[in-house]
């Protein structure tokens, strides 16, 4: 498409500025990669809710950006060759919004596809298996009384946190300098502990380094911003 109006969803989300990004989300721990990365790096984007209580992820309009009908998406108006760009997948919008600015992903090759490798832990591994630990203690699933599918998430999420902890020992950011990888990961820890509360559960204290790194990553003022965006009614 050759310009922003000729994407469906910009009639039921009208852009308020043709020039910015847009950004079509939820402040879940995936939908606020794109902000938390949008406002680190500093481009201005506009931010459009997408009510899951609504049902908007079903639309025809929201169909037409993702036809997977999750979230975060988002259409950057000045992609690559100058034309628009519709990106789904948190992964790669982070990726991108990278790549497009030179920030937050090294430009060394070999940091490059560690950071990457760090990225598709993240989302092969992190976001599945504490979103399924999520269900199990906090939405339906603590209401089935067969114990193994619980016990499973727990000892998987576990396993996890145990890989980034021996990950961050001597570490800041899981590349050392804070970046896309960093943006990707701690979103779930924080669900895990304060929107799940499921720290007691996969022994959360007795981590050396977990709870400092969700610290240092939440006190930056870029992903308190994040966090917010795209605000809720």
């Amino acid at each position: 498409m050759k310009n922003l109006t000729d994407f469906p969803i910009t009639k039921r989300w009208p852009p308020v500025n043709p020039s910015h990004i847009q950004l079509y989300s939820l402040t879940t721990p995936n939908g606020v990669k794109a902000s938390i990365a949008l406002e680190e790096i500093g481009l201005p984007y506009d931010a459009h809710l997408v009510n899951f209580g609504d049902g908007d992820q079903m639309t025809p309009e929201f169909l037409s950006l993702n036809p997977n009908n999750k979230i975060p998406a988002i259409i950057d108006p000045d992609g690559p060759g100058g034309k628009p760009l519709a990106l789904f997948e948190s992964g790669a919008i982070l990726i991108y919004l990278a790549e497009k600015t030179g920030k937050l992903l090294s430009a060394d090759p070999a940091k490059r596809y560690e950071t990457l490798q760090w990225l598709m832990w993240q989302m092969g591994g992190v976001g599945p298996m504490f979103g399924q630990l999520g269900y199990f203690v906090k939405f339906a699933g603590k209401d089935i009384e067969d114990p193994r599918p619980r016990q499973r998430y727990i000892d998987e999420s576990e396993r996890l946190l145990a890989v980034l902890d021996q990950r961050l020992e001597g570490r800041e950011f899981v590349m050392d300098d804070y970046s896309i990888a960093d943006i990707a990961i701690f979103p779930w820890l924080r669900a895990l502990r304060d929107f799940y509360q499921a720290g007691a559960l996969v022994d959360w204290d007795d981590l050396a380094n977990i709870d400092a790194y969700l610290e240092r990553c939440l006190a930056r003022p870029a992903v308190q911003r994040g966090l917010v965006n795209p605000a809720r009614p």
